[in-house]
């Protein structure tokens, strides 16, 4: 069923959304250099790489020029990158990844291998499901890039902090999930992005 679910939701949403891919395409093609979409390498369901699509909102080939992660203020993101990230519109090119088989609606964030290795043992449980556009850590660390910018060394604080409470919040997400869990879900994160100061609750704390 979830599958099937992702397959008729996806198709439904790229078809929807062709006008908007369209602006944002235009508006990322007059504000800087370089290619519409970005793709990078992450792990998939039993560790099997594919490349996620996002809408660019960095400058080309940000990615040899700093980390992987991306701090509140970091001067590689763009004027409209900014606002794509701001509003998660650079996060719909995924649908195409769902409707590819490499991504589900619902499932843990997926992750680029080097933070994936460092916690191999936990993944070789967590990728026994497929990686998801959307998941309760995806609803906690909303503002992740804003915590990310008060540390001196963010890089360092997400592999040491924040990846491990995702990993927690990824375990908790197998244990429940059904497909009533994946529309609760999704439903939430729609109503995170048209009001931003919802604040999604859990069990989960940054010192716990």
């Amino acid at each position: 069923m979830k599958r099937t679910f992702d397959l008729v939701l996806s198709m439904s949403a790229l078809v929807f959304l062709i006008p908007f891919f369209a602006v944002a395409g235009l508006l990322i093609k007059l504000d800087t250099s370089g290619p519409i979409f970005y793709r990078q390498k992450r792990i998939g369901k039993k560790f099997k790489p594919f490349y996620i699509l996002k809408f660019r909102t960095m400058i080309e080939d940000a990615d040899k020029k700093g980390s992987h992660i991306t701090a509140g203020g970091d001067v590689r993101v763009t004027r409209v990158g900014s606002i794509l990230r701001k509003t998660k519109i650079d996060e719909l090119p995924q649908l195409i990844n769902v409707l590819k088989g490499e991504m589900s609606f619902v499932g843990p964030r997926p992750e680029v291998e080097k933070y994936v290795e460092i916690y191999r043992s936990d993944y070789d449980y967590i990728l026994n499901v497929r990686p998801g556009i959307t998941d309760i850590a995806s609803l906690t660390f909303r503002d992740e890039e804003t915590v990310l910018a008060k540390e001196a060394n963010p890089e360092l604080y997400y592999v040491q902090k924040l990846l491990p409470q995702k990993i927690k919040l990824a375990n908790d997400y197998i244990r429940h999930a059904s497909f009533f869990y994946d529309c609760k879900l999704i439903i939430l994160t729609i109503f995170k992005v048209v009001s931003p100061k919802y604040e999604y609750k859990n069990s989960i704390t940054l010192d716990g």
